[in-house]
C-alpha cells in the first residue's frame, strides 16, 4: 500500500525548534512503514530522512502537495504544530483514509483552554485554570502551541486571549502513549525530562526528551485516565497524554498525533508501529504490545 506522512516541519524547513523532533518521528514512521513492506511518500523542503521517497514542498505548497499525494495513496497521516494540524489533517480526510485523530478531535485537543474545560466538566483532573494566580505560582502557556514552546513558570500574570494560566502542580512529568480506536491499546508510560530555567518574569518549562517505558505503579491508573480521555474528546489512532503526578495524576496536556515519545517506544517495541495504525482502521488491535529493555533520550540526541 501507499503511504503519505506528512510533517509539517519536514515539508517546510521552517526554522524552529520543532524541525529535529518531527524530523525523527517522520524517520521513524517512514522506517516502519517500509520494513512492513509498504511504499512511503513525504513532503520534504530538503530534508532527507534514509525511507521513502520524498516530494519536493515548502511553506507555500505544502497543503497542495498533501491533496495530490493523498489523492494517490491508501492511507495519510500528518503530524504538524496543533494549532494548524486540523487544517493538514482535514486535507488527508478528504483525500484518502486517514490514520490520525479526525479533525473535529483534534480542533478540540488543539484549543487548551476548551480542551481544559471540557476535561473538568468530565470529572478529569486537571490543573486549576486561572484568571488571575494572586500570588500562587502558575504555568502559563499558548492556548494553542506544541513541544512545551513558551511555557513558564510565574506569578504574576495578566489575561490574555493568546495565553491561558494554570495552577502549578509540584510533581513528576509523564506521559502515556496509546493508540485509540474502539478502545485504547496501551503503548507505553514515559518519563519525561523537563528543563526548567529561571530568569525574569519566571521560568521557562521545556521539554528535553524521555525515558521509555517507565515503571511507574500508577501505570494502570494512567492509561484508565487515558481511555476516559480519549473518549471523551474522540481521539483516534496515535494520541500521547502528558501528566503531572502530584497528589494525583493531573492531565496537561493532549496531543492527538505522534509525540516525540515515539522514537523510543519503537527502539523497545517488538511490534511494529506502521503495523498497529493500519489494524486500528479495522479495529484489529492487540490486547497489548511487547516491550523489550528501556531507551533514553534528549532532543540533542535526534538532531
Amino acid at each position: 500500500m501507499r503511504i503519505v506522512l506528512a510533517e509539517y516541519a519536514t515539508g517546510t524547513c521552517i526554522s524552529s525548534g520543532i524541525l529535529a523532533e518531527g524530523r525523527a518521528i517522520l524517520k521513524t514512521l517512514a522506517a516502519s512503514f517500509e520494513r512492513t513492506g509498504h511504499e512511503v511518500v513525504y513532503p520534504s523542503a530538503g530534508s532527507l530522512i534514509g525511507y521513502g521517497t520524498s516530494v519536493e514542498s515548502d511553506e507555500e505548497t505544502f497543503s497542495r502537495v498533501i491533496e495530490r499525494e493523498a489523492k494517490k495513496s491508501d492511507f495519510g497521516l500528518v503530524i504538524a504544530p496543533d494549532h494548524i494540524l486540523p487544517y493538514f489533517t482535514s486535507i488527508v480526510e478528504d483525500n484518502t483514509v486517514n490514520l490520525g485523530c479526525t479533525p473535529e478531535s483534534v480542533q478540540i485537543c488543539a484549543d487548551k483552554l476548551r480542551c481544559s474545560q471540557i476535561l473538568e466538566k468530565n470529572m478529569i483532573s486537571t490543573p486549576t485554570l486561572l484568571s488571575r494566580p494572586e500570588g500562587e505560582l502558575c504555568v502559563t502557556k499558548p492556548r494553542y502551541g506544541c513541544a512545551s514552546e513558551n511555557t513558564r513558570i510565574c506569578s504574576d500574570f495578566r489575561s490574555d486571549d493568546e495565553l491561558i494560566a494554570m495552577r502549578y502542580i509540584e510533581g513528576e512529568h509523564v506521559s502515556a502513549s496509546f493508540i485509540a480506536g474502539q478502545d485504547i491499546l496501551p503503548l507505553s508510560i514515559n518519563l519525561q525530562f523537563m528543563k526548567i530555567g529561571t530568569g525574569q518574569g519566571g521560568g521557562s518549562i521545556e521539554y528535553n526528551g524521555c525515558i521509555t517505558p517507565y515503571s511507574t505503579p500508577l501505570s494502570d491508573t494512567l492509561f484508565s485516565i487515558a481511555s476516559s480521555v480519549s473518549s471523551i474528546l474522540g481521539c483516534r489512532g496515535y494520541t500521547g497524554i502528558d501528566f503531572v503526578i502530584g497528589d494525583r495524576p493531573y492531565v496537561v496536556d493532549v496531543n492527538p498525533r505522534p509525540t516525540t515519545s515515539l522514537v523510543g517506544i519503537c527502539q523497545v517495541m517488538e511490534e511494529e508501529i506502521a503495523d498497529l495504525l493500519l489494524k486500528n482502521i479495522d479495529g484489529e488491535l492487540p490486547e497489548t504490545v511487547n516491550l523489550t529493555g528501556k531507551y533514553s533520550f534528549t532532543k540533542e540526541d535526534i538532531r
